[in-house]
């Protein structure tokens, strides 16, 4: 070989290998490793939060075959709690002054009311439940028109659809808003950390376009705050959009879309704004003009023990520092036996991603 085919092969074996742990991949897309594995038995990981102060995170499960867990992990993935819920299947969660809040959707598997928990952010697996507010019945939102190129439109007729409380978001001032898949619509706790339980879960806001006829078949999903507190952005899972909301004046408008199953929101230090696209297997990052500027993560098989490597349908974010954990919710949903991915996971885990 030429001099200078020596001198880079030279260069080449100067260089020290990189060993990557099982999972662990390098990619240029796949930025996502294993957090934490499930417990055995433990399925379908979906709403998340995390207390900023030790950096302990809480996963909630959404199960309508096994029992549901909330579950707390310390910084280094070890588990060290868990409670359990029964056959109830919990959706987002949040945390404020010491307590995890959790969106309890046992109604949907006829349990009881849909209805905002909390309990104690030290819980242990016999920490009392409180309940905080019930999510009332306001019935369907207004059929939506959605225009066609040729200059027609078609007229979507959303059904009278069961209470679905999915994602929260605290304010400043400690109030709590809940988004409600079903319903197509916003629902604020005022004072949720201080009101008379059961405290009045109040409509902000109910609408057409916080409700979907797509897949999956969830409306308002994730939401999140502009860091004024002034915009409440919302994710439509079903029509892959994330919407936003101005609070003073309750005009709602679509921010951005084509985003593939747009779950799970939360806005960085940045101020970016990260979307779980659970149908893409990925993180999307959204700048202020609602494009998008960053795509992390990607499905990379199924790791031995059965567990996904990287992400399968992330449903729920939640960031700590520079850091961002994402439920791994691999959720079967066609119906159609074989023919999905997540119909090989056997063990559920937590990702954790390393913001740019």
């Amino acid at each position: 070989p030429s001099a200078k085919v020596l001198a880079f092969l030279l260069l080449l074996a100067s260089v020290p290998a990189v060993a990557w742990a099982d999972g662990d991949r390098a990619s240029g897309r796949n930025a996502a490793h294993k957090f934490a594995t499930l417990p055995e038995g433990v399925r379908f990981p979906e709403g998340i939060a995390a207390n900023p102060a030790n950096g302990d995170i809480y996963v909630a499960t959404f199960d309508f075959s096994a029992p549901n867990k909330l579950l707390r992990y310390n910084r280094n993935g070890n588990l060290i709690a868990e409670r359990d819920f029964g056959p109830e299947p919990l959706l987002g969660l949040a945390f404020r002054d010491g307590h995890v809040y959790i969106a309890n959707a046992g109604n949907l598997a006829g349990i009881g009311p849909a209805r905002i928990q909390r309990i104690a952010a030290n819980f242990d697996s016999a920490s009392p439940v409180g309940n905080v507010a019930l999510i009332p019945v306001i019935g369907a939102p207004a059929d939506r028109q959605e225009g066609n190129p040729d200059g027609s439109s078609d007229t979507i007729i959303f059904g009278a659809n069961a209470p679905a409380p999915n994602a929260m978001a605290f304010d400043a001032s400690g109030n709590l808003y809940v988004s409600d898949s079903f319903q197509g619509a916003i629902f604020r706790i005022a004072n949720a950390t201080t009101c008379a339980i059961p405290c009045p879960a109040v409509a902000v806001i109910q609408h057409p376009l916080l409700a979907t006829a797509g897949f999956p078949p969830f409306g308002a999903n994730g939401l999140a705050l502009n860091g004024a507190g002034t915009q409440l952005f919302i994710a439509n899972t079903g029509d892959d959009r994330v919407l936003r909301l101005h609070l003073a004046s309750n005009d709602l408008r679509v921010f951005t879309e084509s985003i593939n199953g747009a779950d799970g929101i939360a806005f960085d230090r940045s101020g970016r704004l990260w979307v779980a696209a659970n149908q893409n297997d990925e993180i999307v990052a959204v700048n202020a003009s609602g494009r998008v500027i960053m795509r992390l993560g990607a499905f990379q098989g199924i790791e031995k023990d059965g567990s996904p490597d990287g992400l399968l349908f992330p449903a729920s974010v939640v960031i700590v520092g520079d850091e961002m954990f994402v439920t791994n919710l691999a959720l079967p949903l066609n119906g159609v036996d074989g023919d999905e991915t997540e119909e090989q996971v056997s063990r559920w885990t937590i990702s954790r991603i390393k913001l740019p």
